[in-house]
C-alpha cells in the first residue's frame, strides 16, 4: 500500500482564518491525507495567510519563507499560500514571491485535494487574478442567499454529508477537522461586509456580507460540543449584520439562546460587533442568556468625530461612552474590548485628546492599537494631509502606553470578583490557567490560578480574583467549585 500524502496546516491571522484551516484539513482528510502539525514532517505545507496589514502580510511572508526552507531537508516537497493575502493578490503574489509552489484563492478550496496533488506532482496550478468580489452577489442582501451556492465561502462548508467525509459523529458532521484540542472554537456566522470603512480592504477581497443559515451554525455547533468544545466563538467581519440578507436584522438575537442550549456548551462568545448597530435587544440577550457570555467586542476604531467620519463610520466619545454605561448597567461585570487606529490622516492633536478622554473613561477590558498606513485599494489611501511616520509612530507609542496602564487599571477594578474560568492548561508553562467570560482567546490576558488540584483542561470553575499581572488576572478557585467540577466530571 502506497504511503499516504501529508499536509500541515500552518494558519496566520484571524480566528475567521482558523475555521477556514479547519475546513480545509475536512476536505484534506476526506480525501485520504494525513494531516500532521509539523510543516517539516509533511509533503506539503500549506500556509494560510492573512492579508489585513503590512505587519500581518509580512508575517505571512516569513511564514511562507521559513517553509519553503524546509525542502530539501526533510519531507516538505511544495510549500502553498491560501488564505486572505493569497486571495487578495493571487498572480502577484506568485510572480513576488517565487517560493511558494502555488498561491491558491478561495476558488480554489473546493478542490483543495486535486490543487495539492498537482502541485505535489510537480504541475502547476496558475494563481488566479484578483477581483472585487463584492461583485459577486446581488447589491440587495436580500437577493443573496440565492446565489450562495456559486460563490466560495470558506468556513461555510456544507452540512449533512455522507458517512466519511467529515470526522463522523452522525449525520450533521460538518466539512470540518479539528487541528487542536482546545476546549473552545470558533464558528463562522457570517461572511463579507457590506460596510465602506475607509481604511480597511477586507471587503474587496472578502465579498459582500452573506449570513450562514441558523440550522448550519447550530449543528456545527452541536458537532464541535461532540468533540469536546465548552466553549464556542461566533466570528464574521460582523455579527450585529447577521441574518439581514435572511430577512430578519434580529435573527441574532434568536439563535444565541439556542446555541447556548446545546448539551455540552457551557460559553457562548459574540465577537465583532459594530457600535453603530447595537441593539437594545442584543445588549439584553448578551447580558441576560445563561451561558452567553457578556462581552462586548466593540469596533470603536476611534472617538473623534471628524476622524470617524474620515473613516465612514459613526459616533463620538459620547455617544461610545452612553452605550458601555447602557451595557454595564445590565451587567456590570461585562467584559468590553476594541482596537483603535491613531495617525489617520487629517488626525489632529486635539483629535488625539479626544481619544485619550474616551480611553480614560471607557473602562475597557482589552485595547488594541495600531498605526495608520496606507492600504492599496482604500479610499483613506487617496486621501491628503497624510502624518508623518515619524509623527505616526510617536503617537502610536503613547496611546500604546496609556493603553496598557488603562487596561491594568481595569483588571485592578475585578479584584474581589467572582469569576468563571474555562480551564485551557493545568501544568503549563504559567500554571494552571484559563479565561473568564470578558476574555476572548489570544487577545484579552487570562486567569492565572493559584491552584490546579482538581482541576483538568476544559472545566469551568468559580474563582474569587485576589491579584492581577498587568491585563492577566490572578484568581483562587473556590472550594465549592472544585467540588463540582470534579462531579461533573464523573
Amino acid at each position: 500500500m502506497p504511503e499516504r500524502r501529508t499536509v500541515a496546516l500552518v494558519t496566520l491571522g484571524c480566528a475567521r482564518n482558523e475555521v477556514d484551516s479547519e475546513e480545509l484539513a475536512g476536505r484534506l482528510e476526506a480525501d485520504g491525507w494525513q494531516l500532521v502539525e509539523d510543516a517539516e514532517d509533511a509533503d506539503v505545507a500549506v500556509v494560510n495567510t492573512c492579508g489585513f496589514v503590512e505587519a500581518a502580510k509580512k508575517d505571512s511572508v516569513d511564514a511562507l519563507l521559513e517553509a519553503n526552507d524546509l525542502k530539501g531537508h526533510g519531507r516538505t516537497q511544495a510549500v502553498v499560500a491560501v488564505g486572505c493575502m493569497a486571495e487578495r493578490y493571487g498572480k502577484e503574489l506568485a510572480e513576488a514571491l517565487p517560493e511558494a509552489d502555488g498561491v491558491l484563492g478561495f476558488d480554489d478550496y473546493a478542490e483543495i485535494s486535486d490543487r495539492l496533488q498537482t502541485i505535489l506532482s510537480g504541475g502547476i496550478h496558475a494563481a488566479h487574478t484578483p477581483r472585487d468580489r463584492r461583485k459577486l452577489l446581488p447589491i440587495s442582501p436580500a437577493e443573496r442567499q440565492e446565489s450562495a451556492a456559486s460563490v466560495a465561502l470558506p468556513g461555510h462548508g456544507p452540512q449533512d454529508l455522507p458517512e466519511g467525509v467529515a470526522p463522523a459523529s452522525g449525520p450533521r458532521a460538518p466539512l470540518r477537522r479539528r487541528l487542536d484540542g482546545s476546549p473552545v472554537a470558533s464558528v463562522k456566522l457570517a461572511s463579507g461586509c457590506d460596510r465602506r470603512c475607509s481604511f480597511c480592504a477586507i471587503p474587496s477581497f472578502r465579498g459582500s456580507f452573506i449570513s450562514r443559515r441558523p440550522g448550519d451554525v447550530l449543528n456545527e455547533t452541536r458537532w464541535l460540543a461532540e468533540q469536546g468544545v465548552k466553549e464556542i466563538m461566533l466570528v464574521s467581519e460582523n455579527n450585529t449584520s447577521y441574518g439581514k440578507d435572511l430577512g430578519d436584522i434580529r435573527l441574532l438575537e434568536s439563535l444565541l439562546p439556542e446555541l447556548a442550549e446545546v448539551d455540552g456548551i457551557e460559553r457562548v462568545r459574540v465577537s465583532y460587533l459594530q457600535p453603530a448597530e447595537m441593539r437594545p435587544g442584543l445588549i439584553d440577550v448578551l447580558t441576560s442568556t445563561p451561558n452567553i457570555a457578556p462581552y462586548f467586542d466593540l469596533s470603536f476604531q476611534h472617538s473623534a468625530p471628524d476622524v470617524l467620519r474620515a473613516m465612514r463610520r459613526f459616533g463620538d466619545t459620547d455617544r461610545f461612552l452612553e452605550l458601555l454605561d447602557i451595557i454595564r448597567a445590565k451587567a456590570p461585570q461585562a467584559g468590553v474590548r476594541s482596537n483603535f487606529i491613531v495617525g489617520f490622516p487629517g488626525e489632529s492633536e486635539a483629535d488625539l485628546a479626544e481619544l485619550e478622554r474616551f480611553l480614560s473613561h471607557a473602562r475597557l477590558d482589552a485595547i488594541g492599537v495600531f498605526g495608520y498606513s496606507d492600504e492599496e485599494g482604500t479610499e483613506a489611501a487617496t486621501y491628503d494631509q497624510k502624518l508623518d511616520e515619524d509623527v505616526v509612530a510617536e503617537r502610536l507609542a503613547h496611546i500604546s502606553r496609556l493603553a496598557e496602564e488603562l487596561v491594568s487599571q481595569r483588571a485592578e477594578e475585578r479584584l474581589g470578583e467572582t469569576v468563571h474560568v474555562l480551564v485551557e492548561s493545568v501544568d503549563g508553562e504559567d500554571g494552571p490557567c484559563g479565561r473568564a467570560a470578558h476574555q476572548a482567546p489570544e487577545t484579552d490576558g487570562q486567569v492565572l490560578l493559584t491552584s490546579g488540584e482538581g482541576l483538568s483542561r476544559g472545566r469551568i470553575v468559580e474563582a474569587k480574583v485576589v491579584g492581577t499581572e498587568g491585563v492577566d488576572l490572578v484568581a483562587e478557585p473556590l472550594q465549592g467549585s472544585l467540588a463540582c467540577s470534579e462531579e461533573a466530571g464523573r
